[in-house]
């Protein structure tokens, strides 16, 4: 009986805990305040790895509301500018080219997550795609620093 008692005092207990969390979710916790408008930022550039894959940089542009983001878009690209599209990789082997492609793909999903989550931070890295994924929370901090009011 006693077990039984502790065993609904932890469902309990977990229950609560996720409600808790749920309700954080999607709400701006941050202590920063931004001004309303679109802004945009951009990744550093960054190399080729030992294969020759993965060069370019990333850009976000993310649009404020209420200081909150509304709504983001996350495009990247090779380093002498082509963006990177459903083209991306066609030159490579067929195993290259489907990993190129995947990032694409991975790069609308970042800027989904953003909204989702109210900040580029919590954006979990999808397999296949982790740079673009540092591409997109490096812009998203150059395109909200400039967004911040500051005191």
């Amino acid at each position: 009986m006693k077990k039984k008692r502790i065993t609904k005092l932890a469902v309990v207990i977990v229950s609560a805990a996720m409600v808790v969390s749920l309700a954080a979710c999607g709400s701006n916790t941050s202590s920063v305040n931004y001004k309303d408008g679109t802004y945009t930022g951009r990744s550093s550039e960054r190399p080729a790895d030992e294969d020759g894959n993965g060069s370019g940089y990333g850009e976000v542009e993310i649009e404020i509301k209420d200081n909150r983001i509304t709504a983001c878009t996350f495009k990247t690209y090779e380093l002498d500018g082509t963006l990177k599209d459903e083209n991306y990789g066609s030159d490579l082997t067929k195993e290259n080219r489907m990993k190129a492609q995947k990032a694409v793909q991975a790069a609308d999903k970042y800027a989904e997550m953003v909204v989702e989550n109210g900040s580029a931070d919590d954006v979990d890295a999808i397999s296949g795609a982790t740079i673009n994924c540092e591409e997109l929370k490096e812009a998203a901090a150059d395109a909200l620093s400039k967004a911040e009011i500051k005191d």
